[in-house]
Formats: structure tokens, C-alpha cells, sequence
């Protein structure tokens, strides 16, 4: 695993999600308090297939933004863990876009990029892929509060 890399015990130190609500599974890329690259791996005993829908099974466009979110999330949150302890709050969601549904078999390339910050807010812009193909896309904006560390 190269140096950027996270695996799901790495991520579950930085995130507060735990099962069946944690949706990322690795992080490939991390370029600090600039750009991030996570997997998602979609299986067919995923909790919301059973309801979402019967013989048809999509994953829903709203997890689909809480997949961005929980890797901007870890974006923000490993980027601002010099001073404190930070919690990432998403505060809004911009410009969604589905292009396709989620199956399972899927594994999905979460690509989170900042495109503004200026402390406690983020800008973030993300986008979905399976394979070569954009699944979702949206902008997310999040507030990263900090609780400063008791000496």
C-alpha cells in the first residue's frame, strides 16, 4: 500500500460512521488539503438493496452523495489534524447529477477535489466512476470544526 493510501482501519480512525453506515472502503490518493481518491465497493448484501428495489437493486442517489461526502470528509479531516481534534460537518449539496444507476458488482472511484477554503468552510467538487463511466457529480460544501486538544 503505498504511503497515500488508507485502508478501512485507517479510515475508521478519521471518520465517525461505523456499519452499515461507513461507505468507504479504501482511499487511494491523497494529495493534502487539495485533491483525494477513495473506493466504494457496491455488494448485493448491502442493507439498502432490500428495500431499493426489490428484483431491481440501485443503490440510492442520496448514499451516492453521502459516499462524496465521507470521502471529502476524510479529506478535510486528515488535512486539518495538525492543531486538534476536527469533525467535518457537510453543510450543503450543489449542481447533483446522476448519469447512471449503481448496480451491485460496482466498484466505485470516488474523485473529491477543494475548490475553495477558507477555514472552518470548504468548497469541494466530486465525481463518481465506474470504470471509465461518470455515474454522479456534484459540489459539496462543509464546515470543519476543530476542538483544540486539552495539554
Amino acid at each position: 500500500m503505498a504511503e497515500s493510501e488508507l485502508d478501512i482501519l485507517q479510515i475508521q480512525a478519521l471518520l465517525p460512521h461505523r456499519y452499515p453506515f461507513l461507505l468507504v472502503d479504501r482511499i487511494l490518493e491523497f494529495e493534502g488539503g487539495m485533491r483525494i481518491v477513495g473506493i466504494k465497493n457496491v455488494t448485493a448484501n448491502e442493507q439498502f438493496f432490500q428495500g431499493h428495489f426489490p428484483g431491481y437493486p440501485i443503490m440510492p442517489g442520496v448514499l451516492l452523495l453521502e459516499v462524496m461526502a465521507q470521502v471529502g470528509g476524510v479529506l478535510a479531516r486528515k488535512t486539518a489534524m495538525g492543531t486538534g481534534r476536527p469533525t467535518v460537518f457537510l453543510t450543503g449539496i450543489e449542481k447533483a447529477k446522476f448519469r447512471r444507476p449503481v448496480v451491485p458488482g460496482d466498484q466505485l472511484r470516488v474523485e473529491v477535489e477543494v475548490i475553495r477554503r477558507k477555514d472552518p468552510f470548504w468548497k469541494m467538487a466530486g465525481k463518481i466512476l465506474v470504470e471509465s463511466s461518470l455515474v454522479c457529480e456534484a459540489e459539496m460544501t462543509a464546515m470543519v470544526k476543530v476542538e483544540e486538544s486539552e495539554a
